[in-house]
């Protein structure tokens, strides 16, 4: 990862309890699945020893991966809560009437949609009111800007 990843810093506290918890209980979790596997006997022939090692190097992989997001972040604050940034939590309505709320983040959860994202893409910079417009997988559709506040 060579470019910065912009996070406010709920964000990136949020980051870091994510990844002290995969180094922590997870971590110790998977010693004992693979102490617990290896007492099943022959390791040639053993499934559960060998699911349990595939699972610590996706664990391992996770974990540097997440490393690397924190050292590389660049911590943003929002200034302007009239302006679509990062770290806003942002109601918008489409063509359709329905609203829904969703936060410009750069990390993986519930109601986030990233900046590089169709629609973070076309809502960054908005103002409340703005109509944008946002070219997705499926075709272009109209968002109309409800309110922004920070998350």
């Amino acid at each position: 990862m060579s470019e910065h990843e912009h996070l406010t810093r709920k964000q990136y506290e949020e980051l870091k309890a994510e990844l002290a918890e995969l180094e922590g209980p997870r971590r110790t979790e998977m010693v004992l699945a693979i102490k617990t596997a290896r007492e099943f006997g022959d390791l040639a022939e053993n499934f559960e020893y060998h699911a349990a090692k595939n699972e610590q190097g996706l664990l391992e992989a996770r974990i540097r991966t997440m490393r690397e997001r924190l050292d590389t972040a660049e911590i943003v604050e929002v200034a302007d809560h009239q302006l679509v940034s990062v770290g806003s939590v942002v109601e918008i309505e489409d063509p359709t009437g329905k609203r829904l709320s969703v936060e410009i983040s750069n990390l993986t959860k519930p109601g986030a949609v990233s900046p590089g994202a169709p629609l973070g893409e076309a809502l960054m910079g908005a103002r409340e009111g703005d109509e944008v417009e946002v070219a997705a997988p499926r075709g272009t559709w109209t968002a109309r800007v409800i309110s922004i506040r920070a998350g």
